[in-house]
């Protein structure tokens, strides 16, 4: 952010948003000269007090995140629970620091549970997991550069900002399908794409507690409770405990093995997944898909920190009177590098987290409150082992909720407005229903541009757009065109 020189005697603030006049006193400590706590109108305690309120909210991601990236690779390899759970929290703990430290803002970063799904669903089925990970690198990377040379500006003012909202909501949607397929609410059916249950009606007890779990958090937060995905997942924890103790439940019912501590509750760092990165032998899956793929890294990651960043700032009063926040491209340049980050470590992409506005509802204004979220991830480096008692089926509820959530973006959106409305529709129901983002953020910029040219405002589109709607025609029609080419 930029900051006003501190003068050697007390003075007004009128850079940082602590509040015009809030005083600012000689020879104060270190952390408040760092981090401007009391140009911000903020407290030592209310920092502190944010950054474990962020913490606590957000803490969900190391549980999750192990579990959407728990597939096979193109090569029929899986990565390792506990490495997992290792390389996203040390992610997390780097990445959330370097923001506190250098960003000096109360945002939190971690695993990006679009990124995780993209990587899950259409990079590592076509790639090995090192490669997955080297495409994290390259879209923090572009990202990187984006910040560097202004062209965030361009892009973000080129995609409607229908479509943005659209793109949120359909990655909601698509976290949620991850989330009942992998509690088994939902299977594939053989006679229907999809059943209830793998006969038409839920099996066993683990699916029964995922459903618990999920009720309990949607109460929770209808009631407006502080922490109500973390409160979830710690109770059906406790309950899934509790069931496999008393031999309620068969241990091979659960997908993820049976809830129960193996060893002590402490236990080193599985850092196994870190560098295992690499770039190129892609020779099968061909430039065109490379390209798309790292496009579809990028949609997901940078647009949602956009707008994260932008309104947790507002509310922790870091933005001026019309919206601006400064510094804004400092913080979205270290989350790109998030990506960069997430990738070397193994964890997938990080990137802000919308959960940091409940530290900056706890009184947060400073990067003090980052790096006290971060300290809290370093120290899950050593608690693995209970982190890994959490049951698959409960920790998918919270993928559930939080496609939920991201659902909410449709109050935005003009319904009435069918051209508007058509390429909304198509962009949040295409990414679930073919299992790729990359299709339904195809489709809705497709039938935008299409819309637009049919009612006789192709100006409307612009030049970017229409680069975006070639490379996607070229993308749904690309078979036709190797074929017709004589390469398949």
């Amino acid at each position: 952010m930029t900051h006003q020189s501190l003068q050697p005697t007390t003075t007004a603030d009128t850079g940082d948003k602590g509040g015009p006049g809030t005083p600012v006193p000689e020879n104060r400590p270190w952390l408040d000269r760092h981090f401007h706590i009391t140009r911000r109108g903020s407290t030592l305690a209310r920092e502190l007090r944010g950054g474990t309120t962020t913490f606590m909210a957000i803490a969900y991601i190391l549980l999750l995140n192990p579990l959407i990236l728990s597939g096979e690779d193109a090569a029929g390899n899986t990565l390792a629970p506990t490495a997992l759970i290792t390389a996203t929290a040390f992610a997390a703990a780097l990445s959330t620091l370097l923001m506190g430290f250098f960003g000096k803002v109360p945002l939190a970063l971690a695993a990006g549970l679009s990124v995780s799904g993209v990587l899950a669903s259409q990079v590592a089925p076509v790639m090995t997991w090192p490669q997955a990970m080297g495409m994290c690198v390259m879209y923090g990377v572009v990202i990187m550069l984006l910040v560097v040379t202004g062209l965030r500006e361009m892009i973000m003012n080129a995609i409607p900002l229908a479509l943005k909202h659209a793109i949120t909501m359909g990655i909601g949607l698509f976290i949620a399908l991850i989330g009942f397929y992998k509690a088994g609410f939902v299977h594939q059916g053989e006679s229907t794409p999809v059943t209830l249950g793998p006969a038409g009606e839920l099996a066993g007890w683990p699916v029964l507690l995922f459903a618990v779990t999920l009720l309990a958090v949607f109460v929770l937060q209808a009631r407006g409770v502080p922490g109500a995905i973390l409160i979830g997942i710690v109770g059906g924890t406790v309950l899934a405990v509790a069931l496999n103790a008393f031999g309620v439940i068969d241990p091979k019912q659960w997908a993820s093995g049976p809830p129960e501590l193996k060893g002590g509750a402490v236990s080193m760092p599985d850092f196994s997944l870190f560098g295992h990165v690499e770039f190129g032998g892609w020779g099968e899956v061909g430039a065109m898909t490379v390209g798309m793929i790292v496009f579809t890294l990028v949609l997901a990651g940078f647009f949602d920190a956009m707008a994260t960043i932008i309104g947790v700032g507002t509310e922790a009063k870091l933005a001026d009177d019309k919206g601006r926040m400064p510094g804004l491209s400092k913080a979205l340049f270290i989350d790109g590098a998030g990506g960069a980050i997430g990738g070397v470590s193994g964890a997938s992409g990080q990137t802000v987290f919308v959960e940091s506005a409940t530290g900056v509802g706890e009184g947060a204004r400073t990067g003090l409150s980052s790096v006290v979220t971060g300290l809290f991830f370093a120290a899950c480096l050593f608690f693995t082992p209970l982190t890994a008692i959490v049951p698959g089926e409960v920790a998918a509820a919270a993928l559930v909720v939080i496609g939920a959530m991201m659902m909410s973006n449709a109050r935005h959106v003009d319904w009435a407005d069918r051209a508007t409305a058509i390429p909304v529709f198509l962009t949040v129901v295409v990414m679930p229903f073919t299992y790729s983002i990359t299709a339904g953020v195809a489709a809705g910029v497709i039938a935008y541009a299409a819309i637009r040219t049919g009612q006789g405002r192709a100006r409307e589109v612009g030049p970017f757009m229409w680069g975006l709607t070639l490379v996607f025609l070229v993308f749904f029609a690309l078979a036709p065109i190797e074929s017709w080419l004589g390469v398949r």
